[in-house]
């Protein structure tokens, strides 16, 4: 068998990642992750080069029983902590970047629901989820003010567009944010089904990563919402505004779990295929001097973001079960989250483009798909400025005041 077809299918049957880099476990949830990261990670190389939406892979995540799980026991969900969450999120990104994004933006509107909807809609909308297995999407872009909410009658009637709708093609129901009046900032959420009339959903989805996160736009045209489809409970109290903390650690763990799979793909190259350089005088990659130097920087970010990140979810666990949470803990929080943003986002793109130089040249052949943990990166870690978080957290260290709320802080 040639070298390389030897290394991919020992890599079949080696654990999905070193447990170095990822030393946690799930659970009485552990067998149904892993089968669903090896489902995803056995096919992602040549689903990413199609893009597309990947229909057959969100039926495995759905039939994973895996999507009920930031749902509360009291509504027949599994009502897993957000540390357990988020760690399932970067596990799966480590299989398939794109497919953990749309796994995780599910937990996110869910949790829009808790957050913002009445005992009564919670109780409406998530025993459904978990009776008949949905899979949310979002049409939330609070920068896109496209879309326009008018009152119609005894009702409500939604026209235009939004963009960056993760989630949205293939999902049952949607959740959707329009602005109250012109402020962008002052936004109502509701819930629709995904087949309501005048409602269409794009597949037109075409960036350089994250290939399958089904993030095109939809449109609307004299959609009707009922009043009871708003969500106009949570308000704007420190609690509500838990949702754009959720939101920001989801994407840090998206980066973290590019991270990893580079690192852990890249070790595997290098120990099985890479040659050490000819004035090394050494007689395996694995024993030159300046490979092991980049692979000591390289677990150094990871290891410094990781434990930033974990940190941040616990203490957004802590302030998840705050019923009356003050604008301080919040604030306190958010800083957090910043932090562990800021540090995976770039710990996660030097990875991702340096693990090159410890594998050399013929890693960049396309059979290995090793350049999609960089691009997957890029491309999430612009969905807001960073430049914007470091300055946050700069105005605490100057001031002591913590980032105020917005949509994306």
């Amino acid at each position: 068998m040639p070298a390389e077809a030897r290394w991919r299918a020992e890599a079949t049957q080696q654990p999905l990642l070193d447990p170095r880099l990822f030393p946690y476990e799930f659970g009485q949830h552990t067998p149904r992750v892993e089968q669903l990261a090896r489902e995803m990670a056995a096919t992602v190389v040549e689903r990413e080069k199609q893009g597309g939406s990947a229909r057959a892979e969100r039926q495995l995540i759905r039939d994973s029983g895996l999507l009920n799980v930031a749902i509360p026991q009291r509504y027949d969900g599994a009502e897993l902590a957000w540390p357990e969450i988020y760690r399932i999120v970067r596990y799966l990104a480590a299989a398939d970047s794109s497919l953990a994004h749309l796994f995780a933006f599910q937990h996110l509107q869910v949790a829009t629901i808790l957050l913002f909807g009445s005992v009564e809609q919670q109780r409406h909308w998530l025993t459904r989820t978990v009776q008949e297995r949905w899979f949310w999407g979002n049409a939330t872009n609070g920068r896109d003010t496209g879309l326009k909410l008018r009152p119609h009658e005894e009702h409500y009637e939604l026209n235009g567009s939004k963009s960056f709708c993760s989630g949205a093609l293939g999902a049952d129901a949607l959740v959707v944010s329009a602005p109250r009046g012109n402020n962008a900032v002052d936004r109502v959420f509701m819930l629709l089904p995904a087949q309501r009339e005048g409602l269409a959903i794009n597949d037109d989805w075409d960036a350089f990563g994250q290939r399958q996160t089904d993030s095109g736009t939809v449109q609307f045209e004299g959609v009707f919402v009922d009043s009871d489809e708003l969500l106009v409970s949570g308000g704007q109290s420190p609690r509500s505004s838990l949702r754009v903390c959720i939101s920001q650690l989801i994407l840090t763990q998206l980066y973290l779990g590019n991270a990893q799979a580079a690192l852990d793909g890249a070790l595997r190259y290098t120990r099985e295929q890479a040659r050490p350089w000819i004035g090394a005088g050494v007689t395996s990659a694995e024993e030159d001097p300046f490979i092991q130097k980049r692979y000591g920087e390289l677990w150094l970010a990871y290891r410094s973001a990781l434990l930033l990140a974990e940190n941040a979810a616990q203490h957004l666990q802590l302030a998840w079960e705050k019923p009356a949470l003050g604008a301080a803990e919040r604030g306190d929080v958010a800083l957090l989250i910043a932090e562990a943003r800021v540090t995976a986002a770039r710990a996660a793109l030097d990875i991702t483009a340096q693990i090159f130089d410890a594998m050399g040249a013929r890693a960049t052949a396309s059979r290995f798909g090793f350049d999609r943990f960089w691009r997957n990166v890029r491309v999430h870690t612009l969905h807001d400025p960073l430049d914007y978080k470091v300055r946050d957290i700069g105005n605490w260290v100057v001031s002591g005041v913590p980032p105020t709320p917005s949509l994306y802080s």
